[in-house]
């Protein structure tokens, strides 16, 4: 059974419309797709995204941003605690901070994350050029310092001890891929994390798509977790393909190495002694207003149908099993 959860909520995005996304989503037809898959799918509906008044000294939007996160990690504990798999709509990807925090809330350490995304989002308050939450979430998940002090200290530290469980994520339990724009402080971040998964549209360029996922298959292996929690946003997608979103830059998957990431992560889930299964997801940042068509939020929705085992004859590659 496959949960949608809507979160409109784009108040710690550099553009608002992405709180469109989880209609827009739903209007390329997600739910139907993943059914005919043979997924039993329910639409649980919209997270209340309650505008409250912040401090303008503190973080943007931060009293709205706590209260949503919240609501998203109850609701997606309870999700789990009913055995089914979490698929969490956005919004911005700040609401990753709630969402997988719900996970960590009922796996604990067994969780690793895979960010599929252009950005690292590893900022802290101190080294975000924009005081976004949405360039934040990956170092609010693992409960790193602010930087700062005052109001913004008060709140970053607010964010991590009442939204947050413990354990913290850690570098071995979490995955970067698409990588193409990072900040100087996300570098230096990625560089005191040595036994993280971080890959780049380089290394994509230079070794292929099967090759990487062979590498991520290989560290989730090693790093002894047995649940996965993969967040996906748009933007990891060329903008030609994908024009729907406020954080858009050139570059990106191209269709098919967009599909193919999919369709041989769904192969290792698939392995008989695949030691880690996939509890649950993000698709976040589509923003239908700057879209064509809905191009975008069909696009995500055929990935997700990749992800979720759909092939172009219905099975295994006959090439694979016959030729290769």
């Amino acid at each position: 059974m496959i949960d949608l959860i809507g979160v409109p909520f784009d108040l710690c995005g550099r553009r608002a419309g992405s709180r469109l996304g989880p209609a827009a989503l739903r209007l390329a037809e997600l739910g139907p797709t993943l059914q005919g898959l043979g997924f039993p799918v329910s639409d649980l509906g919209d997270v209340a995204a309650i505008v409250e008044e912040t401090d303008p000294k503190g973080l943007k939007g931060f009293s709205s941003a706590h209260t949503t996160y919240v609501n998203l990690r109850e609701t997606v504990r309870a999700t789990l605690k009913r055995g089914r798999t979490p698929m969490v709509l956005g919004g911005d990807h700040s609401l990753a901070i709630g969402s997988i925090a719900g996970a960590i809330g009922v796996f604990g350490a067994d969780v690793a994350v895979l960010w599929i995304d252009a950005h690292v989002d590893l900022n802290s308050p101190r080294t975000s050029s924009s005081g976004n939450l949405h360039g934040m979430p990956v170092a609010a998940l693992m409960g790193m310092d602010s930087g700062t002090e005052g109001i913004i200290d008060d709140q970053w530290r607010l964010l991590i001890e009442e939204v947050v469980p413990r354990p913290h994520l850690v570098g071995r339990r979490f995955g970067w891929i698409g990588l193409r724009d990072a900040d100087e402080g996300e570098r230096r971040a990625i560089d005191g994390l040595p036994a993280s998964f971080a890959t780049t549209m380089q290394d994509i360029d230079r070794f292929g798509i099967e090759r990487l996922v062979e590498g991520f298959d290989r560290w989730m292996r090693e790093s002894g977790a047995s649940r996965l929690w993969i967040s996906f946003d748009v933007d990891v997608l060329d903008p030609i393909l994908a024009p729907g979103t406020g954080t858009a830059v050139r570059g990106g998957l191209s269709y098919r190495e967009a599909h193919l990431l999919a369709e041989v992560m769904r192969q290792k889930l698939d392995t008989r002694d695949c030691p880690y299964t996939l509890v649950g997801l993000d698709l976040v940042e589509t923003n239908p207003l700057y879209d064509t068509h809905n191009e975008t939020a069909r696009m995500a929705v055929e990935w997700i149908a990749s992800l979720f085992g759909k092939t172009i004859l219905g099975g295994p590659s006959r090439f694979g099993d016959r030729w290769s």
